[in-house]
């Protein structure tokens, strides 16, 4: 059978509905998957879901990507601005689950090294890989945090220059249907938001769905 490359949507500390994906996907060994960021945040177990992700690499090529909650989650670290803007949006949901407290102190540190080294974007020979929007005129090492992490699809960018198709996350797709554009795919369906957990085969276009709990939808 042929190696699969297949893209998980955001997440949102719905470690349960990851491990269904997961599970659903029967993975081989020869398989990418990409995760598209947002592991953490909003929902029950974001250290459940971030030990999911950095797990994954032992049983198949996975690449994790770096999202707008992770580089928050970094960013908690640094001031009380910064703390403080993070528990808005789903921080507090995060540190409850390592302690029950707002002490960024007791997430271990091997998770902080992990999101660090988190890379922006992924890319094959047909397609790339980044968490929120991408500037179709740019080189994809010259996106910066602004519109590769936070840029909603509001105004949908035009292909890349490269012909190679787009596959993003952050913009959730409340009606539970993959954005499918052709040169451009949003793979948020909404989990976290009351909505579901996709993933997609890039070269197939065949799609796993579970809800939060971890049913399939």
């Amino acid at each position: 059978m042929l190696p699969r490359t297949i893209a998980i949507g955001d997440i949102h500390g719905h470690s349960e509905a990851l491990a269904a994906v997961i599970n659903a996907l029967d993975l081989r060994q020869d398989d990418t998957i990409v995760l598209l960021g947002d592991y953490v945040d909003r929902g029950p177990d974001s250290r459940g879901a971030l030990e999911q992700v950095i797990e994954l690499g032992e049983r198949c090529h996975a690449v994790p990507l770096m999202g707008n909650h992770e580089e928050m989650m970094l960013g908690a670290r640094e001031g009380r601005d910064d703390l403080r803007f993070w528990l808005r949006c789903g921080g507090d949901a995060t540190l409850k689950s390592y302690s029950g407290d707002q002490d960024v102190r007791r997430i271990p540190a091997e998770h902080f090294r992990f999101l660090k080294n988190l890379p922006h974007y992924f890319e094959t020979d047909t397609h790339f890989f980044i968490h929120a929007n991408y500037a179709p005129n740019w080189p994809l090492e010259q996106h910066d945090s602004k519109t590769a992490l936070w840029l909603p699809l509001t105004d949908l960018p035009g292909p890349h220059y490269s012909g190679k198709i787009a596959v993003v996350g952050h913009t959730p797709q409340m009606g539970g249907k993959v954005l499918d554009l052709g040169y451009l795919k949003c793979v948020d369906t909404g989990c976290g938001y009351g909505g579901v957990l996709s993933a997609l085969e890039v070269n197939t276009g065949i799609v796993w769905q579970v809800d939060e709990n971890g049913q399939r939808a």
